[in-house]
């Protein structure tokens, strides 16, 4: 990666293994790679968790919260499927809440099924899920983003949030599981209308870039993504369409073009449901976003050809940007020096409640540098 970055700003592409020793982690407790698949790990399982999922006949996962921290989360719910799996426990599964569709893409849910409920009743979820599904339940998984630490094994620290889920549930289960890094799954694409309406008026041909931003946080704005559209466009020698993707769940859709740039056209879309842009975001060649949900959601669907997904620069001022990432390579970060500080001690803002000891806003990160990390990428992708 040649991008200079100023002071303070790193670049950290996705498939960087970090070392245990660099940063603050948890042992696992076992040598992972050493275990094989289904064998019994060194540790003792919670013996009322297995019994309660051995005799279970449905699974409800139902997440409410946060579309960034369902998603991340959503390793977790593999990892007991996995382990359904591997003791051949039959249950019905389903998916409830806001994002019972989004999940359904994942394949989740597609394990076979036992044709009726006959046993104890299971949720998995977030803490609001399990508040409004949770009441007859045997047992509730909280999948809450502060739980599990950061686990470290044969000599490699396992940052991202969904090896976190995953890797905290083995443990707890008690045997090896078979999920390897990267933990978090996939979202498939499909048809869809608004997708290919957009296609067939030319938003989608060319070089097409989708800029992920929620405007009452975190907010890069408009107008740095299209000054940094307009230096990758120009380095690529091309006309760039910008996708400008904003808006909470539940907005009206709004879509609104911007007048013409000299290499860059863009388009506002606002309150697009997310298992839409689950479908929009593997057409496009780079996204670059602010960490939240729609950047997670651009980083983890998969399309086009060979499965594949673009290249996806998240920008980190706070929060540590291996946490907050979901472990695919092709899932980029470009973090500032507080950024890191939490990164290396497993550190949250919020959580710790540790006050910055400057003001550190979106504006740390100059368009021309993201600029020249987006070329970079698109040429590595090219190669």
């Amino acid at each position: 990666m040649t991008a200079l970055a100023p002071p303070g700003i790193r670049f950290h592409h996705g498939s960087l293994v970090i070392p245990a020793g660099a940063v603050h982690t948890t042992p696992l407790g076992y040598d992972r790679d050493s275990v094989p698949v289904g064998a019994p790990l060194p540790l003792a399982a919670s013996a009322e968790l297995v019994h309660r999922l051995s005799g279970c006949g449905e699974i409800v996962v139902a997440f409410e919260g946060k579309l960034g921290d369902t998603l991340l989360a959503l390793s977790g719910v593999s990892a007991v499927l996995d382990w359904l799996r591997l003791r051949s426990v039959r249950v019905s599964l389903r998916a409830a809440g806001p994002y019972a569709g989004l999940i359904a893409r994942t394949g989740l849910l597609t394990q076979p099924q036992a044709t009726t409920p006959n046993g104890w009743r299971v949720v998995i979820g977030d803490r609001t899920g399990i508040e409004a599904h949770g009441s007859e339940a045997a047992v509730s998984l909280v999948l809450d983003p502060a739980a599990p630490p950061c686990w470290s094994s044969d000599g490699r620290a396992h940052p991202d949030l969904p090896a976190r889920h995953y890797l905290a549930l083995e443990r707890r289960l008690g045997i090896r599981l078979p999920g390897t890094a990267p933990f978090a799954p996939t979202v498939a694409t499909g048809p869809n209308e608004l997708v290919e309406e957009l296609r067939s008026v030319g938003w989608l041909g060319g070089l097409t870039i989708a800029a992920t931003s929620w405007p009452e946080r975190k907010d890069y704005t408009a107008q740095r993504y299209i000054a940094f559209a307009e230096h990758v466009a120009e380095a690529q020698q091309a006309q760039a369409r910008l996708l400008l993707i904003g808006g909470k769940p539940g907005d009206s859709l709004r879509i609104m073009a911007e007048a013409p740039r000299r290499h860059v056209q863009a388009l506002h879309i606002d309150g697009m449901p997310a298992d839409h842009l689950a479908v929009l975001f593997p057409h496009c060649h780079l996204i670059v976003g602010n960490d939240t949900g729609l950047t997670h959601l651009a980083a983890m669907a998969r399309g086009g050809r060979e499965g594949g997904g673009p290249p996806v620069i998240g920008l980190y001022a706070r929060h540590s940007h291996s946490k907050w990432r979901t472990g695919q390579p092709h899932h980029h970060a470009v973090a500032t020096n507080l950024s890191d500080r939490m990164h290396q001690g497993d550190l949250c803002p919020v959580r710790d409640a540790i006050a910055p000891d400057t003001d550190v806003h979106m504006d740390a990160f100059p368009p021309a540098m993201l600029a020249q990390v987006g070329r970079d990428l698109l040429n590595e992708v090219g190669r």
